[in-house]
């Protein structure tokens, strides 16, 4: 196996950007890739942001932020992007067909060593390992928020090689991130499994109309003593994230109550209040009200 130095990062939505980052502040030469010209303007503006949220949660140091901008590099020319990779990590939307589509034109593209990854949240890698015209090199590499936990998901498919398992692995420690290793496939990984079914109960509680969002939020805060509730975690993932996943699984399973929870997610993605990363979901940013003190006014 080649070593790890170039890092291709498809998708300049909030993951990618967190990834790519933490990718360069280890060392890597990154080159973040996305099909739109406007997503990676608006994804360099985003880049100094996303460094000083990681230097606030002492995720990284200052020294190695500025060191980290330097080794990134943005575009929307997928030959250059691929040519040089090492190791490709994919963070496009929840759509198996898309993410199908833009692995086997890298694989066409990056060279033969080029380990390939997804951060799919809700999908398994064996659902487009033979797309990626590598499913021997592909394996999921799924990272949560970067700016509060350095956990990240390995989960192989069946024909994922055991040296490209052992070299995901030992990147994902070159990157000061901790990898739990899956012994099987797993929609959701660990986490996201858990989380799922709290996203989706949340979902149901509010589209429902049986208490309003907000509320929701309240009940899960006030006793659980979190920093947010399920809403507030929707818009930090993304409200396209989590509507795409809403919706794709609702019509796998025919599920009238999931049709519901994705219809409710609809509205807000339809008007662009995609969560933290516009500025607006289901709440208004960088002053959430979750976060003020009022918002649990009351709960002891």
């Amino acid at each position: 196996m080649h070593a790890i130095k170039n890092v291709l990062i498809l998708g300049s939505g909030t993951m990618g950007m967190q990834i790519g980052f933490l990718c360069a502040a280890a060392g890597h030469d990154v080159i973040i890739y996305d099909a739109f010209d406007q997503a990676l303007v608006n994804a360099q503006d985003r880049l100094r942001k996303v460094a000083d949220s990681l230097i606030a949660h002492n995720r990284v140091d200052q020294d190695q932020a500025d060191k980290g901008i330097l080794r990134i590099k943005f575009t929307s020319d997928a030959v250059l992007a691929g040519k040089n990779a090492d190791l490709m990590n994919e963070s496009v939307p929840e759509d198996p067909k898309l993410k199908a589509k833009v692995f086997s034109q890298f694989n066409k593209i990056c060279p033969e060593h080029t380990l390939f990854t997804t951060n799919t949240s809700t999908l398994v890698p064996s659902m487009i390992a033979d797309a990626t015209g590598r499913p021997d090199r592909f394996a999921a590499l799924h990272f949560h928020d970067c700016s509060i936990t350095n956990i990240v998901d390995v989960m192989p498919h069946s024909g994922t090689s055991k040296q490209t398992l052992d070299t995901i692995l030992g990147f994902c420690k070159s990157i000061k991130q901790y990898p739990i290793e899956l012994k099987k496939e797993q929609h959701g990984y660990v986490f996201n499994t858990l989380l799922t079914e709290l996203l989706g109960a949340a979902l149901s509680l509010a589209s429902g109309q049986v208490a309003s969002y907000e509320d929701v939020d309240r009940a899960w805060m006030g006793i659980m003593r979190t920093h947010a509730g399920p809403f507030g975690i929707m818009d930090s993932i993304g409200l396209e994230t989590v509507y795409k996943a809403t919706d794709y699984w609702a019509a796998k399973t025919n599920n009238a109550k999931g049709k519901q929870n994705a219809d409710f997610l609809k509205t807000f993605v339809e008007k662009g209040n995609l969560g933290m990363k516009t500025g607006k979901g289901f709440y208004q940013y960088p002053d959430p009200a979750f976060l003020k003190p009022d918002f649990l006014e009351g709960i002891h």
